[in-house]
């Protein structure tokens, strides 16, 4: 009876789960892994980051989800449940999830390892010659490293580290008049390998590091009985909110250093076990942590599915897996060898990545960083590649003299020590920076060299959707404009005294900003799209983003489509908005691209009755874009430029190869090609420069 309640409650809302659709994005990530089509080391690839994902998921929106409930907080989903029942319902799903997850590996990928040339054995499967090579491996490497802790009356309950293999090994003493269980917890160290490798004539054996200390537990216990060995893992809540605080000479970098640390003691939301586990011991952990079974996942084969990275990047199999085409010249830019300086006083340039790339910007500030023409450089950096060429580049300019200003966003999720420590050593070079802005979390993209040409000084702005990360480029999709026109120049001027003092700007002519003005103008564009649909003018909208989660965005869409405006929506990842609803949303239809590059571009088209605006930058419709962060969209002014960015969104419409196609009920459905249709794949089609023009009118 409550079962149903709760499922007539979740129909019967307008909007969609967030966490809910966030799980229906992984299980279309694990459809890749399922893709018969694709090569089997992208398959494994696909089920690694579907257990990436989880991880986050966990340690972020459940552990959210359980500050409300270990505080008394009040919190009522999209779906119209209130925590316990939400908590339920999440969880069941993500047992779901985890399920056909293993049922994937277990029964799809784990056969066809050896026909690829290896094999994931057990010790028992090893020849008598290997596992001595696997014995002298123990010795030597891992048991060193190993410490048993107790836990029982003399000893406290151990910190037991995110995200470790940990054997739960529970023992009895013999001598004692009354036997006493007492379970004994042993980590696998994490800078060791997941797998011992061996190779076997024409083909490698990987040797989990667990089923190693497995065989060799009872080096760690001599003279007591063993009555079990448990291996777990433990996913604790990362989700913390930094406070908001007046005191404007706070040490904001030591606040942030402080609330990292609370990540290895944060409330544990998920125990994954293996099967079979020692109720004596499964007892302790839910008492500890204060968990139930719906926290517990039992696992029924290799626990942390992220290890198959080591196998995907192992330098036998590297090239075995999805071969990227070598990327083409933007077709604002006619060849690699221009000289940018000189071209983009006349030229403004998109760039189109990872079709387009990145190498232009990198080497614009690269070239900046010795020109002595330059004076000053200006970035955001929210993400960075390892050896970062942006960061050499910076280094390099503030050792030349000259200005360098940079705002370091150390509140980027899991890159918070890396980007501290980048900015710290640009601080050392001499550069001015920024550890973000208090409450706000600085996620837009932009740069800017000012260069003194003759009597005039020409300002360089690069304005984008994606990080400053070489490495990353080459896997997300996204969208940048590289320009010298004096509208940007004085926009992107603003908005870097805005967020490096204290200035409020006069309005934007070509940026629309957040958390001041963005949700509001986005508003105000639907609005007007809704009004021209209403007097029987061409409308209509369509929208390419990561994530669609504001309900304020969310409404105004519902009232645009009875209004009568077609609304088209790429939505990757989370929608909270319920396509294809009578009398709601009959005219909105939702797809979503998961294939071999991550889509992290965002373009918004307004129809404007034939004379389109168009934006693209780094924020979704999400409420953290609007309110917690400092964002950026973009006007594509230039009418060449704007034909460039309308083809993307439609070939992004036509795609039906990587397509997944929303209904109303928040399931998705794989799109596929009819018996005569032709195959459009947008990750492919990007690389020939020849493909045919989008006619603006078939956007709509």
């Amino acid at each position: 009876m409550l079962i149903n309640k709760v499922s007539d409650q979740i129909k019967r809302s307008k909007y969609i789960s967030r966490d809910l659709s966030w799980l229906r994005f992984n299980y279309r990530v694990l459809d890749q892994a399922r893709d018969t089509n694709k090569s089997f080391f992208d398959r494994l690839k696909f089920l690694a980051i579907t257990s990436s994902n989880l991880d986050e998921f966990f340690m972020i929106r459940v552990g959210s989800l359980y500050n409300y409930l270990d505080y008394g907080k009040e919190r009522t989903d999209y779906s119209g449940l209130r925590e316990l029942p939400f908590r339920k319902k999440l969880l069941d799903y993500a047992h779901r999830f985890v399920n056909d997850q293993y049922l994937t590996f277990n029964s799809e990928i784990k056969p066809l390892c050896e026909k690829h040339g290896f094999d994931i054995l057990k010790i028992s499967e090893l020849t008598e010659i290997e596992q001595k090579k696997v014995d002298s491996y123990f010795k030597n490497t891992i048991y060193p490293l190993l410490t048993p802790m107790v836990f029982d009356n003399y000893h406290g309950f151990p910190l037991l580290m995110n995200q470790l293999l940990t054997f739960g090994v529970v023992t009895r003493t013999t001598e004692e008049q009354k036997a006493q269980d007492r379970v004994t917890f042993v980590q696998i160290p994490q800078n060791l390998a997941r797998f011992y490798e061996l190779n076997r004539k024409d083909k490698i054996i990987f040797v989990p590091i667990e089923e190693i200390v497995r065989w060799k537990i009872k080096k760690l216990f001599r003279n007591v009985e063993i009555v079990s060995v448990n291996l777990f893992r433990i996913t604790r809540n990362g989700d913390f909110t930094l406070e908001e605080s007046d005191d404007l000479e706070a040490d904001f970098v030591q606040e942030i250093k402080s609330k990292l640390k609370t990540r290895k003691k944060g409330r544990v939301v998920r125990l994954e076990i293996e099967r079979n586990p020692s109720q004596f011991m499964l007892k302790v952990l839910k008492e500890r942590w204060t968990i139930d079974n719906a926290n517990i996942f039992t696992i029924s084969n290799l626990i942390d599915l992220r290890s198959l990275w080591q196998i995907i990047n192992h330098r036998q199999f590297k090239d075995k897996g999805f071969k990227q085409p070598s990327s083409v010249a933007p077709l604002s830019l006619p060849s690699d060898g221009v000289d940018l300086f000189e071209y983009l006083k006349e030229h403004d340039v998109l760039l189109h990545h990872p079709y387009n790339s990145m190498e232009p910007v990198v080497e614009l500030l690269e070239r900046a960083a010795e020109d002595p023409s330059v004076l000053g450089i200006k970035q955001t950096i929210y993400r960075l590649a390892d050896q970062s060429r942006v960061t050499a580049a910076l280094l390099k300019a503030a050792e030349n003299g000259k200005h360098v200003s940079v705002l370091f966003e150390v509140k980027a999720r899991f890159d918070e020590e890396r980007n501290l420590r980048e900015g710290e050593r640009l601080e050392k070079a001499g550069c001015f920076v920024i550890y973000g802005i208090s409450k706000y979390k600085t996620h837009t993209k932009m740069m800017m060299i000012i260069r003194k040409e003759g009597e005039k000084v020409t300002r360089y702005v690069h304005i984008g959707s994606g990080n400053y990360n070489e490495q990353t480029a080459r896997l997300y999709t996204d969208v940048s404009l590289l320009t010298t026109d004096e509208v940007y120049a004085h926009d992107v001027s603003e908005f870097f005294n805005v967020i490096t003092g204290h200035s409020r700007p006069n309005d934007y002519r070509y940026l629309m900003t957040s958390p001041k003005d963005m949700r509001h103008d986005l508003i105000e564009l639907i609005r007007h799209e809704a009004k021209n649909a209403k007097k029987g003018l061409k409308s209509g909208i369509v929208i390419k983003i990561n994530s669609l989660e504001d309900k304020e965005i969310i409404d105004e869409m519902y009232k645009a489509s009875k209004a009568g405006v077609p609304i088209k929506l790429i939505v990757r990842g989370i929608c909270c908005l319920r396509p294809g609803r009578e009398d709601l949303s009959e005219n909105i239809t939702v797809k979503s691209i998961v294939g071999e590059y991550l889509e992290h571009a965002r373009l918004y088209y307004f129809h404007n009755n034939g004379d389109p605006k168009l934006y693209g930058g780094s924020a979704d419709c999400m409420v953290r874009s609007f309110d917690r962060r400092i964002e950026a969209l973009f006007l594509i002014a230039n009418e060449e430029l704007k034909r460039e960015a309308i083809n993307v969104l439609y070939y992004n419409l036509l795609d039906n190869q990587n397509s997944y196609i929303m209904r109303e009920d928040g399931t998705y459905i794989k799109k596929r090609t009819l018996a005569n249709e032709e195959i459009v794949d947008v990750h492919k089609i990007f690389y020939n420069k020849n493909y045919v023009e989008a006619p603006v009118a078939e956007l709509v």
